[in-house]
């Protein structure tokens, strides 16, 4: 896995215009002229697993 996630599109907009900003996680969409970034929260639990269905 690399150090920097990769967005496909704009968050606000859309579009696939995006270039890496200095900083953890930042972007930029040059359609729109919005900067943003992308920070992973943590991982989730599986709802299939839980609960002990069968």
């Amino acid at each position: 896995m690399s150090e920097r996630a990769q967005p496909f599109h704009c968050p606000y907009c859309g579009d696939e215009n995006l270039f890496p900003r200095e900083g953890a996680g930042a972007w930029e969409c040059r359609s729109c002229l919005r900067g943003f970034t992308v920070q992973m929260t943590g991982m989730i639990r599986d709802p299939r697993t839980e609960g002990g269905a069968s």
